[in-house]
Parts: C-alpha cells; structure tokens; sequence
C-alpha cells in the first residue's frame, strides 16, 4: 500500500478522501466506498498500490476506442474496487471484490499470469491481486508492442496514485495512456492526470439521475461536469452507454444523450452503444437481454441528433461498428469484432478527403 495523494486530514483521526466525487468522510480504520483507500490513524492510504488484479494484451477497440490509434493493442491493467456499485455490473467479481464476502471472489478471470489468483494471495487477505510494479508495467508493454496503457476493467480513480505514476513512465517511453472510466474523479485528480492522459472513453451510464443514485450509487451531475472539462483539455474523449431494459433504454434518454454529446462535447464525439448482457450481470441476472432493435434505434437516434459517429456493439448485426465518413457515406473501416480493415488515408476519407476525425 501507499499514502495516498488526495485527502484531507479532519479531527480526531478523520479524514476527506478528495478522489472522487463522493469526498468520503472516512473515520480511523475504516475504508472509503470503494473500499479500497483506508484511513490508517488519520492517514489514507491506497491499499492497491503496485497489486494489480488483471494484465493483459487488448485491442484498443475494446476499450472501446474506435478513433484512437485504431488497429493498435493496448496493455491493461487494473486493480481490485470501485467506487460504483452498478446493479448490472459485468466485472463485479473484481470492481465489487474487497466490498463483498471474500469466498465469492474467484480465480483471476483476465490474468493468465496467476491460476487460481488466490493461491498466491488468498481468500482472507483485504485486497487480492499480484504485485506488478510501474517499471514493470512499462517494461511489458515495450515488449508487447502495446501503443499504450490502459486502465480499466475496474475504475482508475480509485487506483490512481499507481495510476499516476505509471502514466509518467509511460509519457516518457513514448507510450500513451488511456482511462476507461465512470467519469466521477474529483477535479483535484483531473487536473493531476490530464497532462499525462492522452485518451479516455466514459460511461454515461443514463442521462436521468435516478438511475445514477439508485443503480449505480452516485450522481450524474458530476459525471456531465467532467465530461465537458475533459473536452476542453483536448483529451480524446469516447462516450459508452450500456442499454437496459426498462432502465435506460427510452429513446426520450437516448435523445437527451445525444443532444447533450453534441452540443456540449462536440458532433465529432464518438458514441458507443452496448448491448446488456444479464447472464454476467452482478444483481441483474433476471432481465432479459438488450433486443438488437433497441440498439439500432439508439443509433438511428445519435445519428439523426446530428453526430457523426455513433456505434453498436455486442450484436449480430455488425455495420453499426463501422465507421462510415460523415460526408460522403463511404465506408473507411470496416469492424468485425475486435479485427479492422482500414481504407481511410492517414485519417481521411479514402473517397472525399474528408477528415474522420481519427488520431493515428
């Protein structure tokens, strides 16, 4: 573990966790909501720090970046905690792990390093992971050929010092950096991240804050906050919403959502679809899946709201991965699952010239 970066200290032990936008009021021996940053008489520390839970070789797409160093792999890595608690969660054995009865939390699902996790750090211990330190994170992706780092899988935020530090390392071996995050981070961590930071895909999980309180344990406000501050730190910025049913599936949302992309974040924003897939959801396993229409209209729905980008994922029918030049309509690369065929011309359109809005 590590101290941590961002808190306050308060009296009689207490303590302000200032990471993220719960600003948790932590007392002595007890963790934030995350469960994750533990206040150690009077001194929060991350108790993550350098013990990874997953690293692995991933396609950029599956971030999802589709308009970030397309075609590229990304080394990810992430640790145990979150500081959501999201209903449908699909990584919840990892985000949720350190919050819930340890005997749920089963062998590693990404790191093919460590089988079974727990023979090297066992069911009882707080936090469960492997050490993997910064240096070696960077020394994996050189080997790799990874364009860059990305940290995932669970949010960033609650890891960030390890974050931080491997993002400098990273920044000075010419390797990116990529957040995919719920987009709750404090001001104070945005701030400290953004010079290093060279691309992030957020989830806007709805665009109504009954669902953010009660399915995800948060608020929107924040999350809309740091979404237009994110823009104008010239961060790339992809958005990701997962679909519903009954939830967040209302075309009214879907409306709300892109309105909101592209008037306050720009019509070149790139927006991703998601379909719900409840058989490895965390508390959601009694819904059924997203139907494919719904995802299609969602798209329809983005496109006719004036974006220029908007993407399906996870169903069968696949040109909605595409991307397609918003001028002319021609077809520039073409996705089928995690491989792409490109036909732009260095970020142009193959056909007109037009710009596709890509960083290459």
């Amino acid at each position: 573990m590590k101290k941590a970066l961002f808190y306050k200290k308060l009296k009689n032990h207490q303590i302000q966790c200032q990471a993220c936008n719960h600003y948790c009021l932590i007392l002595s021996a007890k963790k934030g909501i995350c469960g994750v940053r533990e206040n150690i008489k009077g001194e929060l520390y991350a108790l993550t720090y350098g013990l990874a839970c997953a690293e692995n070789i991933d396609p950029i797409e599956k971030k999802p970046l589709f308009h970030f160093l397309p075609g590229s792999y990304s080394l990810s890595i992430a640790t145990v905690g979150c500081n959501f608690r999201c209903s449908y969660c699909q990584n919840w054995d990892i985000s949720q792990g350190p919050k819930i009865n340890p005997a749920l939390f089963f062998d590693c699902i990404s790191c093919e390093k460590i089988k079974p996790i727990r023979k090297k750090c066992g069911v009882n211990q707080k936090i469960d992971g492997f050490e993997l330190s910064p240096g070696k994170i960077i020394q994996d992706a050189l080997d790799s050929g990874c364009q860059s780092i990305s940290y995932t899988y669970t949010e960033p935020t609650v890891f960030v010092e390890y974050a931080i530090e491997t993002m400098k390392l990273a920044q000075e071996r010419g390797i990116k950096n990529v957040w995919v995050s719920n987009g709750y981070m404090s001001k104070k961590v945005l701030e400290e991240i953004s010079p290093y930071l060279d691309a992030i895909n957020i989830d806007l999980k709805s665009f109504k804050e009954k669902f953010y309180q009660e399915i995800c344990g948060a608020r929107l406000k924040p999350v809309l906050e740091n979404l237009k501050i994110i823009k104008n730190l010239d961060i790339w910025l992809e958005i990701t919403t997962l679909v519903i049913p009954g939830f967040n599936d209302s075309p009214k949302k879907f409306e709300q959502i892109a309105y909101f992309i592209k008037n306050e974040l720009g019509d070149e924003t790139p927006w991703h679809l998601s379909k719900f897939s409840p058989e490895i959801s965390w508390q959601m396993q009694n819904l059924p899946p997203t139907p494919d229409k719904t995802i299609q209209k969602a798209r329809e729905i983005g496109l006719e709201g004036g974006l220029k980008y908007v993407y399906t994922g996870n169903i069968r029918e696949n040109s909605g991965e595409n991307t397609y030049c918003p001028k002319c309509k021609t077809l520039n690369i073409k996705r089928i699952g995690f491989s792409i065929e490109r036909l732009d011309k260095n970020g142009k359109c193959w056909k007109c010239g037009n710009h596709l809005n890509l960083i290459v």
